[in-house]
């Protein structure tokens, strides 16, 4: 599409920049418009009034593993300022609280009657952790509230494990303190399930292998762990096409009603076949080994869904 059929152009707000090159390509593939802000610490003029244009909101929740630890305060603020603006927002202000606080995104899971594992917040140091845990039952996880990228993620068979941990500082508690404790769900098999949505359409679901541990990411930048020159691994990442109906449309249901216009859940099975959810993640990573083989394109639907807001930024697009 040429450009000059846009009066407008799209901004692009993250942190992480090996996320780009995936939305990069999409955009431009589409000849769609764009610019990038990169959001840390800094400045703006909250008197002022923002540019014309589509804001596509990409902070993650662990950018301060990046030595960013300031992106996500900031882009709160920036993102209320938008919104008062009236500007379209791909994953505004309200999806952003969901995706930086698993307590929050549970409590939307169950309101649409979907299935999550029994959870407890904790605010607090050791002290009120060790309290909160006591008669939790075992085995449970704690992980961060804010999380991304699996942090936090440990796994407790016992509450003499979960205790010789938090005494021996093994324990790491995120930066704002905000801790959950958590059912461990014992899968039927060593997988769990994302389902990728883009404006409330399912795109694909992969399964990821987790029995090398809980930090999960499809997108090639996640892999760390590979010498270089060394061949790459095996794929962790499946396409899979047998998601249950009803848990799509509850999926649905729940993106509507939140208002989510990108997300990818994440859901494990037990030996009773009974789905579990305990992630929304809006800032989706797509899997290219799973894209390339089957001829797929996450970020693709992502730039269309830009394309058509900035053809109509005041629509519900």
């Amino acid at each position: 599409t040429p450009h000059h059929l846009f009066p407008m152009k799209a901004y692009i707000i993250y942190e992480n920049e090996d996320w780009m090159p995936p939305l990069r390509r999409a955009l431009e593939a589409r000849g769609v418009p764009y610019e990038e802000w990169f959001v840390d610490e800094g400045h703006f003029d909250v008197t002022s009034e923002p540019p014309p244009g589509v804001f596509i909101n990409r902070m993650s929740p662990s950018s301060h593993s990046r030595g960013h630890a300031m992106s996500v305060e900031h882009t709160r603020h920036l993102l209320a300022w938008l919104d008062h603006h009236g500007r379209r927002i791909i994953n505004g202000p309200h999806v952003f609280e969901l995706e930086i606080s698993k307590a929050r995104q549970h409590a939307a899971l169950e309101q649409t009657g979907i299935r999550t594992p029994h959870t407890r917040v904790v605010t607090g140091g050791p002290a009120t952790l060790r309290a909160a845990a006591e008669g939790f039952p075992t085995p449970f996880i704690t992980k961060h509230n804010r999380g991304g990228k699996g942090l936090g993620v440990q796994l407790f068979e016992s509450h003499q494990s979960f205790n010789k941990a938090l005494s021996g500082g093994e324990i790491h508690f995120p930066p704002d303190g905000v801790m959950l404790l958590q059912q461990y769900i014992q899968p039927a098999e060593p997988f769990i399930t994302r389902c990728e949505f883009v404006v409330g359409q399912l795109l694909y679901a992969i399964t990821s292998d987790t029995s090398e541990g809980f930090e999960l990411c499809p997108a090639d930048a996640c892999r760390t762990d590979v010498p270089a020159g060394d061949s790459q691994p095996a794929s962790l990442f499946e396409l899979r096409e047998d998601v249950p109906p009803e848990l799509v449309e509850k999926y649905q249901a729940l993106l509507l009603r939140e208002g989510i216009d990108m997300a990818g859940i994440e859901f494990v099975e037990d030996a009773e076949g009974r789905a579990w959810t305990y992630d929304i993640n809006t800032t989706t990573n797509y899997s290219p080994d799973v894209e390339q083989a089957h001829g797929l394109g996450g970020m693709g639907a992502v730039a269309a869904l830009t394309e058509r807001c900035l053809a109509d930024p005041a629509g519900k697009t």
